[in-house]
């Protein structure tokens, strides 16, 4: 049986309410003896669920779920069958927060429409087919600041970062990013120039962003690909749409 289908299944037996619980001294010794028996992970909490023996685990912004003495592990999504909440998706949002103070905009593309009153951040490689869809996308929607941080995915793409740098270095960097995320159309010029592209890579690896595109609402609330116009506008005003 797959992991996920056990957790559902678990889950429709037995949960009606959230995981939110303060840590006491179970939680603590099992989060202790977890560093202990898996060194290699990063273990950054450990907090009962309401399934008796069973234990939600932090790894950074990942959970899994764990039991007393933390030798099985269950990935997956838990769901409340009560309220049709799914309380996993919760918590990973919770956890996948960014601290949008911390941003450094200086090394973002600053494009500004309409009166520019919203702000929002796009991680986004010049090369991915989805973040092209969603500059189709981002046209339509106004009154709105972006600052996008060039994200090249090399693995992926294995031009993407000279061409980010290329347009990072041309004079009016939001013109370049439009010409060529929309029309293909990269600078002509050869000018080099100090860019923040492998600092911005390093910042994307850091908030454990995994691929492209990838939005940041002005509350930290993050979401991956390239949506609809109508979800980003409910998402952006804090209506979820993840």
């Amino acid at each position: 049986m797959k992991f996920k289908s056990f957790v559902i299944g678990l889950a429709a037996a037995a949960i009606f309410a959230t995981t939110a619980y303060a840590a006491d001294g179970e939680d603590i010794a099992l989060e202790k003896m977890l560093r202990g028996l898996y060194p290699s992970t990063q273990i950054t909490g450990v907090r009962k669920t309401e399934i008796d023996g069973l234990f939600e685990v932090a790894m950074g912004k990942n959970i899994g779920y764990t039991n007393s003495d933390g030798r099985f592990f269950i990935f997956g999504h838990i769901f409340d069958m009560k309220t049709q909440q799914d309380l996993t998706a919760q918590r990973l949002d919770e956890l996948n927060v960014v601290n949008f103070a911390e941003l450094p905009l200086k090394d973002a593309i600053k494009t500004a429409r309409g009166d520019g009153s919203r702000t929002l951040v796009v991680f986004s490689d010049p090369d991915c087919p989805y973040c092209k869809t969603l500059e189709q996308v981002l046209l339509k929607l106004d009154n709105v600041t972006i600052y996008t941080f060039l994200f090249p995915l090399d693995g992926l793409h294995p031009d993407a970062s000279k061409k980010a740098k290329l347009i990072w270095c041309s004079a009016d960097k939001s013109v370049a990013w439009r010409d060529y995320m929309l029309h293909d159309k990269l600078p002509v010029t050869g000018k080099s120039c100090d860019s923040p592209v492998d600092r911005n890579v390093q910042l994307g690896q850091k908030l454990n962003f995994n691929g492209t595109p990838t939005l940041v609402a002005s509350d930290g609330r993050v979401l991956p690909g390239a949506a609809p116009i109508e979800q980003i506008e409910k998402w952006l005003v804090g209506k979820g749409g993840n």
